[in-house]
């Protein structure tokens, strides 16, 4: 009876750590994406893509964005090993200012927290600024 018990519990025990060395791994493309500088009311969608590098199917539980003005979107169902995918990103392109964001992933890879960054400017081309109009005005005379 005690070796059934042993043989039971050594199999269970290389069962468990079998089923622990399988784990999904999320590798980006690119965790920065920069708009540059676009003018107001352009198209703000951009992605970012990324591969599940692992050897168990990646699953995105959650995509946040550090502000409401930028609204991500993740991928539906699971990345199976070895398959790609994409975080959708819009941001809103009538907010004429900077642009410096984060978006959160969290899933079940490896690293299970990842911060995604966008940056650039959305400009307003039908203004110009006080100075502008200051260095036309000195050359015009």
């Amino acid at each position: 009876m005690k070796q059934l018990i042993t043989i039971l519990f050594i199999g269970i025990f290389s069962f468990s750590m079998t089923a622990q060395e399988k784990v999904a791994k999320i590798e980006f493309k690119e965790t920065t994406v920069d708009y540059g500088t676009i003018e107001k009311g352009a198209n703000g969608v951009r992605t970012f893509e990324f591969t599940n590098t692992g050897d168990a199917p990646l699953i995105i539980s959650k995509v946040s964005s550090s502000c409401g003005c930028t609204v991500p979107k993740k991928p539906d169902g699971p990345i199976l090993p070895g398959e790609t995918g994409e975080i959708q990103v819009k941001y809103d392109t009538k907010r004429v200012m900077p642009i410096r964001k984060t978006i959160t992933v969290l899933s079940n890879a490896e690293t299970p927290t990842v911060a995604l960054k966008i940056k650039g400017e959305v400009i307003d081309p039908g203004k110009t600024s006080v100075l502008e109009k200051r260095q036309k005005s000195v050359m015009e005379n």
